[in-house]
């Protein structure tokens, strides 16, 4: 369950915690008072769009955090595995996000950090919202197909055909792709076989350049080269002055020198070292110098090398990388072309492989949707008489598609007759705002005993509902809170007095700035509150009175719904 929200610095709200308890939570408060707040806070820990015109006027963030309590298993821990997210402790589940003035935003689960996608992903698990105008998407032919697959537990089914339309697409489009290939494919050919023989015909690999290089700067120096290499051999080993030779009179008088101070004989022992390394440098050096080949014929081969790499070069690309990279792409678009016949056949052999695939796995489909539809009328049908549609009826008709779509081979509709001897017709052609709230709140009533989600929130859902039907729309949730945590923002009494815990949210002026508070309301502060919701602001004995017998009377049930 959701056990605690906090909001900072978001629209009126500066700091505001609450703390939820399982069952039926009502809120309540006058229309203003930042009720919708909360609704936007959860939102935005549930992956929403964030906005920084939400920030509070003269803050530089706003950050919102929802604590879960989750039992000890549960369908979460494969999906924070694989979001590389730290486990729950204790079955607590901990989500963060803020969003600065800069735009900026941070999200956070379990203290690890986390994208917008995995929020949306994990409250897709955890939490089911429904809006004021969430009804409208009862309208939604794809939304009722949700809800029918939903009912049925189809989506084992559903993904399976969804897995062979999304085949079927992608084979249409790579057909349809290869017959718009434009220009003459035997010019497009005749090209590329040209430019793989030039360029394999080089033979280049990527250490080419740099030793190429290396190469003609040595023979075309050749002579300047060996020059320098006898100096330096004159220097280090061969004259008079040399190194070497200096090295060696150093040693004779460090020999002296060490018949005096003993540790001249290391010393020595270092000068012959450092002779010997003068020795063997001066041979290195004159080695290389003599091994260039100055041939003219190796100058001229070396320089018809280079203009042939800067004639490919010129031709595709500035680096031998490009050029291999180009040789790499000519032999796979040759290839392709050489073989069009061929995967244009295999292509056509996996349409007809997939379009089958796509039919049995849609009829399979359909099949378990049509056992579904009835059940899911039926259901539909006892919980509108519940919400006083003592002879409504509600039905789901399922017809051929007149072609395969994303959502499988079906047409849905959902139909409704609010009353006896009226014939059943399209839900969108004849419910009222009122009726269609009632209807979907049938539906989720009917969902809410098959899925998982263990929170529900219903904002405003009894809009448009009064009298003795708003006692039915209190005593419908009440009845889902049993088997779920429920929040319900409403304006009815009669819901608010069904409520397990009732929340006021009010709005203060502090400093000439409007703040947003909700505090939990018991007995004679919750009877007060009832009282507001029946008669308005100025309270008299009758209002009190009745707002008390409101509570007594659900009380009971209330605490059996715990």
């Amino acid at each position: 369950m959701l056990q605690s929200l906090r909001i900072r610095n978001l629209a009126i709200v500066e700091d505001l915690r609450v703390e939820f308890g399982p069952g039926l939570n009502v809120i309540t408060g006058e229309t203003g008072a930042g009720k919708s707040v909360m609704i936007g806070a959860l939102n935005l820990l549930l992956g929403a769009r964030a906005d920084k015109t939400l920030i509070r006027a003269g803050a530089d963030q706003c950050a919102v955090e929802a604590v879960f309590q989750l039992p000890a298993t549960t369908a979460l821990t494969p999906l924070l595995d694989e979001l590389g997210v730290a486990p729950c402790e204790d079955g607590c589940l901990i989500i963060r996000r803020q969003l600065g003035s800069n735009g900026t935003g941070k999200c956070l689960i379990n203290d690890s950090p986390a994208t917008v996608q995995a929020l949306k992903q994990i409250g897709d698990l955890l939490v089911d919202m429904h809006g004021p105008h969430d009804h409208q998407s009862l309208l939604s032919r794809e939304f009722q197909l949700d809800l029918l697959d939903a009912f049925g537990h189809l989506e084992k089914s559903r993904a399976s055909y969804a897995a062979a339309y999304r085949e079927w697409q992608d084979r249409q489009r790579a057909r349809a792709a290869l017959a718009d290939e434009s220009g003459d494919p035997a010019e497009q050919i005749a090209r590329l076989q040209f430019q793989v023989q030039e360029i394999e015909a080089a033979g280049l690999t990527e250490l080419d350049e740099p030793q190429l290089l290396q190469e003609h700067a040595a023979v075309a120096n050749a002579k300047r080269i060996l020059e320098l290499a006898e100096g330096i051999d004159q220097a280090l080993a061969e004259g008079e002055t040399s190194v070497f030779n200096n090295l060696v009179h150093a040693q004779k008088l460090l020999q002296e020198l060490s018949t005096i101070v003993p540790p001249a004989a290391g010393w020595k022992a270092e000068a012959a070292a450092l002779a010997g390394q003068a020795g063997e440098l001066a041979q290195v050096i004159v080695g290389f110098a003599q091994r260039i080949d100055a041939e003219p014929e190796r100058l001229q081969a070396l320089e018809n090398r280079l203009a042939q790499l800067h004639q490919l070069k010129r031709k595709y690309g500035p680096a031998v990388a490009d050029i291999l990279a180009t040789l790499e792409a000519a032999r796979s678009r040759l290839t392709d072309l050489e073989t069009r016949g061929e995967r244009a056949a295999l292509l056509d052999e996996q349409i007809k492989t997939a379009v089958k695939s796509v039919t049995e796995q849609g009829q399979e489909l359909s099949q378990q949707r049509r056992a579904g539809a009835k059940k899911l009328a039926t259901a539909v049908t006892k919980e509108l008489r519940d919400l006083g549609f003592a002879h409504g009826a509600f039905a789901v008709t399922l017809t051929a598609a007149t072609a395969p779509g994303p959502g499988g081979l079906d047409e849905i509709e959902f139909g409704f007759a609010p009353n006896m001897g009226e014939p059943i017709r399209p839900l969108r052609t004849i419910a009222s705002s009122g009726e269609m709230s009632r209807v979907m709140l049938a539906t989720k009533s009917v969902l809410a005993a098959h899925d998982r989600i263990p929170v529900l929130v219903f904002d405003e859902v009894d809009a448009n509902v009064g009298g003795e039907m708003a006692n039915a729309v209190g005593e419908k949730l009440r009845a889902v809170a049993t088997g779920h945590q429920v929040l319900c923002i409403t304006h009815l009494p009669q819901v608010a007095a069904q409520g397990a815990r009732h929340y006021v949210v009010t709005k203060t002026v502090r400093d000439q700035r409007t703040l947003a508070a909700i505090q939990p309301v018991t007995d004679a502060a919750r009877a007060e509150e009832v009282a507001r919701m029946l008669g308005g602001r100025d309270l008299t004995s009758v209002t009190i009175r009745h707002a008390r017998e409101l509570l007594k009377k659900y009380a009971l049930p209330a605490a059996k719904g715990k």
